[in-house]
């Protein structure tokens, strides 16, 4: 999800879910797998035989393909923005890299691909790979996250993370390998209810209503103007999951410019801070840290005062196989407060 404000980032765990499927079984050369017709986004997706030279144009799809064991399906890969996942590290290092941002149609036409797959819509603008339709055109059919359509109506407009494991199958359906899908699922789910494990047992500050679970600011870049999260993204995902509020529940977009003093107002019980590595006023989470314990407005807060902060990648904050790591990060602090 490369929103206006998200870029893709890194979770650090080792055990993550496609991390061990990817490393533990190279994809099969042969496959019996007939063609597969999707409807992505809108647009037909019909595949006649698995793709074997794929291009992914961003690192959240170039590591649902790893995580699939699909190196060596893989023409070519861009737009690194962050360390790979260490276990998928020596998979990736063996497929050509076309760019370091997104690739110009020219470049990813001289790849030849058979199948080009983004979970970002900007992928595909005019300056980057072109558009899927003209993709199709030519042959060559095109995939994009259900998260991120080109038409906004066509797209889920709840992330969950069962609809994360969609994606994750639909990409091991085109390339007949249903069964890695399974397996990245599985560990991922796994990751997931120990995640749940802490949730609910956080004690919600005295403003909070009956059995309500404590009320988290996701504060995703900016100082001046700070973006959190509103309603519809991974946060509605982790905090289902862990049966916390988010702070900004009730506004209808999923990363809006915030306020200070409304922030102020509704006092969250714990910050939940995204660390950025692009290097830009309040992206790393130290930089927000040292903002809100300045700021006369939120230095008052109750979470900056307690030192109620998690930090979290910003990468696991678009839908990938990098949230989990948000839901795990959340789900220990909770319990940590709990205690």
């Amino acid at each position: 999800m490369k929103t206006v404000f998200i870029t893709a980032g890194l979770c650090a765990v080792l055990a993550a879910a496609g991390c061990s499927a990817g490393a533990a079984e190279p994809a099969a050369s042969k496959n019996p797998a007939g063609p597969v017709h999707l409807t992505n986004c809108g647009l037909p997706v019909d595949v006649g035989a698995p793709p074997q030279r794929a291009v992914t144009l961003e690192q959240n799809a170039t590591e649902i393909m790893l995580s699939l064991g699909l190196a060596d399906r893989m023409a070519g890969t861009s737009y690194q923005t962050d360390p790979v996942l260490p276990a998928l590290r020596p998979a990736y290092e063996k497929v050509p890299v076309l760019a370091k941002l997104y690739p110009s149609r020219e470049a990813v036409r001289a790849a030849n691909p058979d199948f080009v797959y983004s979970t970002y819509t900007s992928a595909y603008a005019p300056d980057a790979a072109g558009s899927r339709a003209d993709l199709a055109k030519l042959g060559v059919p095109a995939y994009l996250s259900g998260f991120a359509c080109e038409n906004p109506a066509d797209a889920i407009q709840t992330v969950t993370f069962d609809g994360i494991f969609d994606q994750v199958r639909d990409i091991a359906t085109v390339f007949g390998v249903p069964e890695r899908a399974d397996q990245v699922i599985r560990e991922q789910q796994g990751r997931l209810d120990a995640a749940r494990g802490g949730g609910a047992t956080a004690t919600p500050s005295a403003t909070a209503g009956p059995n309500a679970g404590p009320s988290l600011l996701w504060y995703y870049s900016g100082t001046s103007t700070p973006y959190v999260a509103g309603r519809g993204g991974v946060p509605d995902a982790v905090g289902s999951l862990l049966g916390t509020r988010n702070a900004f529940a009730d506004v209808d977009q999923k990363w809006p410019a915030g306020n200070w003093e409304e922030i102020a107002k509704r006092n969250p019980d714990v910050i939940v801070l995204a660390d950025l590595t692009r290097g830009g006023d309040g992206d790393s989470a130290q930089s927000k840290i040292d903002f809100l314990r300045r700021n006369p407005v939120t230095s008052k807060l109750d979470a900056v005062v307690a030192g109620r902060f998690v930090i979290v990648p910003g990468s696991s904050l678009d839908p990938s196989i990098r949230s989990v790591e948000a839901a795990e990060l959340v789900g220990a602090k909770l319990r940590e407060t709990a205690r």
